[in-house]
Protein backbone atom coordinates (compact mmCIF):
# COMPACT_ATOMS: atom_id res chain seq x y z
CA UNK A 1 0.00 0.00 0.00
CA UNK A 2 3.21 2.05 0.79
CA UNK A 3 4.57 1.69 -2.67
CA UNK A 4 0.81 1.89 -4.39
CA UNK A 5 0.71 5.66 -2.30
CA UNK A 6 3.88 7.10 -3.63
CA UNK A 7 2.49 5.65 -7.40
CA UNK A 8 -0.68 7.34 -7.23
CA UNK A 9 1.41 10.51 -6.00
CA UNK A 10 3.28 10.67 -8.70
CA UNK A 11 0.38 9.87 -11.09
CA UNK A 12 -1.56 12.25 -9.76
CA UNK A 13 1.24 15.16 -9.51
CA UNK A 14 2.77 14.14 -12.61
CA UNK A 15 1.83 17.85 -14.18
CA UNK A 16 2.78 19.66 -10.78
CA UNK A 17 6.09 17.76 -11.11
CA UNK A 18 7.30 18.97 -14.53
CA UNK A 19 7.75 22.46 -12.89
CA UNK A 20 9.46 21.76 -9.81
CA UNK A 21 13.39 21.44 -10.16
CA UNK A 22 13.01 18.48 -7.54
CA UNK A 23 10.70 16.48 -8.93
CA UNK A 24 10.81 17.63 -12.70
CA UNK A 25 12.97 14.28 -13.77
CA UNK A 26 10.81 11.49 -12.19
CA UNK A 27 9.57 8.99 -14.79
CA UNK A 28 6.27 10.45 -14.78
CA UNK A 29 6.88 14.02 -14.86
CA UNK A 30 9.41 13.35 -17.66
CA UNK A 31 7.67 11.25 -19.99
CA UNK A 32 9.85 8.07 -19.34
CA UNK A 33 6.77 6.01 -18.44
CA UNK A 34 3.16 6.71 -19.14
CA UNK A 35 0.14 7.11 -17.19
CA UNK A 36 -0.93 3.86 -18.31
CA UNK A 37 2.07 2.16 -16.85
CA UNK A 38 1.71 4.00 -13.20
CA UNK A 39 -1.89 2.45 -13.36
CA UNK A 40 -1.09 -0.84 -14.55
CA UNK A 41 1.57 -0.94 -11.69
CA UNK A 42 -1.02 0.59 -9.17
CA UNK A 43 -3.74 -2.02 -9.76
CA UNK A 44 -1.07 -5.16 -9.70
CA UNK A 45 0.19 -3.63 -6.23
CA UNK A 46 -3.44 -3.33 -4.84
CA UNK A 47 -4.64 -6.52 -6.09
CA UNK A 48 -1.61 -8.03 -3.74
CA UNK A 49 -2.49 -5.70 -0.87
CA UNK A 50 -6.06 -6.97 -1.22
CA UNK A 51 -4.77 -10.91 -1.14
CA UNK A 52 -2.73 -10.16 1.87
CA UNK A 53 -6.20 -8.25 3.79
CA UNK A 54 -7.86 -11.55 2.63
CA UNK A 55 -5.81 -13.65 5.21
CA UNK A 56 -6.37 -11.33 7.96
CA UNK A 57 -9.85 -11.31 10.34
CA UNK A 58 -13.38 -9.92 9.24
CA UNK A 59 -13.23 -6.39 11.03
CA UNK A 60 -9.45 -5.81 9.22
CA UNK A 61 -10.94 -6.76 5.92
CA UNK A 62 -14.21 -4.28 6.46
CA UNK A 63 -11.56 -1.84 7.06
CA UNK A 64 -9.23 -1.95 4.38
CA UNK A 65 -11.28 -0.05 1.83
CA UNK A 66 -10.78 2.95 3.87
CA UNK A 67 -6.86 2.78 3.47
CA UNK A 68 -7.37 2.26 0.07
CA UNK A 69 -9.45 5.48 -0.12
CA UNK A 70 -7.30 7.50 1.89
CA UNK A 71 -4.20 6.41 -0.35
CA UNK A 72 -6.53 7.86 -3.12
CA UNK A 73 -7.21 10.84 -1.10
CA UNK A 74 -3.72 12.13 -0.17
CA UNK A 75 -2.23 13.37 -3.52
CA UNK A 76 -5.21 15.66 -4.47
CA UNK A 77 -5.06 17.28 -0.54
CA UNK A 78 -2.93 19.93 -2.12
CA UNK A 79 -5.09 21.11 -4.01
CA UNK A 80 -7.95 22.33 -1.20
CA UNK A 81 -6.10 21.79 2.12
CA UNK A 82 -3.46 24.35 3.56
CA UNK A 83 -1.74 21.22 5.62
CA UNK A 84 -2.10 18.21 2.86
CA UNK A 85 0.79 16.53 4.97
CA UNK A 86 -2.26 15.99 8.00
CA UNK A 87 -4.21 14.21 5.23
CA UNK A 88 -0.24 12.15 4.49
CA UNK A 89 -0.49 11.14 8.10
CA UNK A 90 -3.97 9.79 8.63
CA UNK A 91 -3.40 7.42 5.37
CA UNK A 92 -0.35 5.84 7.12
CA UNK A 93 -1.95 6.08 10.82
CA UNK A 94 -4.80 3.59 9.62
CA UNK A 95 -2.24 1.42 9.07
CA UNK A 96 -1.76 1.43 12.45
CA UNK A 97 -5.32 0.51 13.32
CA UNK A 98 -5.69 -2.07 10.57
CA UNK A 99 -2.56 -3.46 12.18
CA UNK A 100 -4.34 -3.30 15.79
CA UNK A 101 -7.62 -5.09 14.97
CA UNK A 102 -5.77 -7.83 13.11
CA UNK A 103 -4.20 -8.70 16.40
CA UNK A 104 -6.31 -7.35 18.85
CA UNK A 105 -10.04 -7.86 17.07
CA UNK A 106 -11.26 -4.77 18.06
CA UNK A 107 -10.02 -0.84 18.16
CA UNK A 108 -8.94 -0.26 21.62
CA UNK A 109 -8.01 3.15 23.33
CA UNK A 110 -4.27 2.84 22.76
CA UNK A 111 -4.37 2.23 18.57
CA UNK A 112 -6.47 5.95 18.47
CA UNK A 113 -3.44 7.74 20.24
CA UNK A 114 -0.78 5.60 18.11
CA UNK A 115 -3.40 6.77 15.08
CA UNK A 116 -3.10 10.42 16.28
CA UNK A 117 0.31 10.59 16.96
CA UNK A 118 0.91 9.51 13.66
CA UNK A 119 -0.57 11.89 11.97
CA UNK A 120 1.22 14.46 13.84
CA UNK A 121 4.76 13.22 13.27
CA UNK A 122 3.57 13.06 9.79
CA UNK A 123 2.69 16.77 10.15
CA UNK A 124 6.37 17.43 11.38
CA UNK A 125 8.30 15.80 9.29
CA UNK A 126 6.43 16.53 6.03
CA UNK A 127 6.89 20.14 6.77
CA UNK A 128 10.59 19.97 6.88
CA UNK A 129 9.98 17.79 3.47
CA UNK A 130 8.12 20.68 1.89
CA UNK A 131 10.71 23.29 2.71
CA UNK A 132 12.41 21.68 -0.41
CA UNK A 133 10.04 23.16 -2.60
CA UNK A 134 8.52 26.23 -1.52
CA UNK A 135 9.47 28.67 -4.07
CA UNK A 136 8.26 26.45 -6.29
CA UNK A 137 5.31 25.31 -4.65
CA UNK A 138 4.22 29.05 -3.97
CA UNK A 139 4.76 29.60 -8.09
CA UNK A 140 2.56 26.82 -9.30
CA UNK A 141 -0.27 27.68 -6.75
CA UNK A 142 0.49 24.23 -4.40
CA UNK A 143 -0.98 24.32 -0.98
CA UNK A 144 1.80 23.07 1.74
CA UNK A 145 2.39 23.60 4.74
CA UNK A 146 5.76 25.15 4.38
CA UNK A 147 4.27 27.55 2.75
CA UNK A 148 1.28 28.04 5.59
CA UNK A 149 3.28 28.25 8.53
CA UNK A 150 5.88 30.63 6.77
CA UNK A 151 8.51 31.78 9.29
CA UNK A 152 6.80 30.16 12.03
CA UNK A 153 7.39 26.68 10.72
CA UNK A 154 9.96 25.89 13.71
CA UNK A 155 6.89 26.33 16.17
CA UNK A 156 4.22 24.45 14.12
CA UNK A 157 6.78 21.84 13.63
CA UNK A 158 8.03 21.93 17.36
CA UNK A 159 4.70 21.41 18.67
CA UNK A 160 3.28 19.01 16.50
CA UNK A 161 6.05 16.90 17.41
CA UNK A 162 5.33 17.75 21.34
CA UNK A 163 1.50 16.44 20.39
CA UNK A 164 3.16 13.40 18.84
CA UNK A 165 5.11 12.79 22.11
CA UNK A 166 2.62 12.94 24.39
CA UNK A 167 0.03 10.82 22.78
CA UNK A 168 2.77 7.62 22.42
CA UNK A 169 3.36 8.42 26.29
CA UNK A 170 -0.54 8.24 27.00
CA UNK A 171 -0.41 5.19 24.60
CA UNK A 172 2.08 3.29 26.47
CA UNK A 173 0.61 4.16 29.76
CA UNK A 174 -2.68 2.86 28.45
CA UNK A 175 -1.15 -0.56 27.79
CA UNK A 176 1.02 -0.16 30.76
CA UNK A 177 4.46 -0.45 29.17
CA UNK A 178 7.49 -0.46 31.14
CA UNK A 179 9.75 2.58 31.67
CA UNK A 180 12.58 1.98 28.90
CA UNK A 181 9.81 3.01 26.35
CA UNK A 182 9.69 6.45 28.60
CA UNK A 183 12.92 7.06 28.27
CA UNK A 184 13.14 6.14 24.56
CA UNK A 185 10.62 8.71 24.21
CA UNK A 186 12.35 11.23 26.01
CA UNK A 187 15.73 10.74 23.87
CA UNK A 188 13.53 11.20 20.99
CA UNK A 189 12.12 14.67 22.54
CA UNK A 190 15.63 15.76 22.85
CA UNK A 191 16.33 15.41 19.56
CA UNK A 192 13.02 16.52 18.04
CA UNK A 193 13.97 19.57 20.05
CA UNK A 194 16.93 20.30 18.32
CA UNK A 195 15.41 19.90 14.65
CA UNK A 196 13.07 22.51 15.73
CA UNK A 197 15.23 25.23 16.85
CA UNK A 198 17.32 24.29 14.01
CA UNK A 199 14.24 25.90 11.80
CA UNK A 200 14.16 29.00 13.18
CA UNK A 201 17.01 29.72 10.53
CA UNK A 202 16.16 29.07 6.84
CA UNK A 203 17.94 25.95 5.56
CA UNK A 204 19.13 24.74 2.36
CA UNK A 205 16.95 22.53 0.38
CA UNK A 206 20.03 19.49 1.05
CA UNK A 207 20.05 19.78 4.74
CA UNK A 208 15.74 20.01 4.71
CA UNK A 209 16.37 16.44 2.98
CA UNK A 210 18.91 15.35 5.51
CA UNK A 211 16.48 16.42 8.39
CA UNK A 212 13.63 15.03 7.13
CA UNK A 213 15.73 11.64 6.32
CA UNK A 214 16.37 11.20 9.87
CA UNK A 215 13.14 10.39 10.86
CA UNK A 216 13.66 7.09 10.07
CA UNK A 217 15.88 6.78 12.96
CA UNK A 218 12.80 7.97 15.22
CA UNK A 219 10.40 5.30 13.76
CA UNK A 220 13.13 2.90 15.00
CA UNK A 221 13.33 4.52 18.37
CA UNK A 222 10.20 4.33 19.51
CA UNK A 223 9.82 0.40 17.75
CA UNK A 224 12.53 -0.26 19.88
CA UNK A 225 11.37 1.71 23.08
CA UNK A 226 7.95 -0.33 22.76
CA UNK A 227 10.05 -4.09 22.54
CA UNK A 228 12.64 -3.10 25.30
CA UNK A 229 9.55 -1.85 27.41
CA UNK A 230 7.15 -4.68 26.90
CA UNK A 231 10.01 -6.98 27.69
CA UNK A 232 11.80 -5.17 30.57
Amino acid sequence: MRSAGVVMNDFADRSFDRHVTRTKIRPLASGELSPMHALLVVGLLLLLAGMLVLILDPLTILLSPIAVLLAGLYPFAKRVIHIPQAMLGIAFGWGTIMAWTASRGAIEAPAWCLFAATICWAIGYDTIYALQDREDDRRIGVKSSALLFGSSAWIAVGTVFCAMLLLLALAGQLSNIGWVYYVALAAIGVWCLKQALQLRQAVASPTAFHMFQQHVWVGAAVFIGMIAGFLL
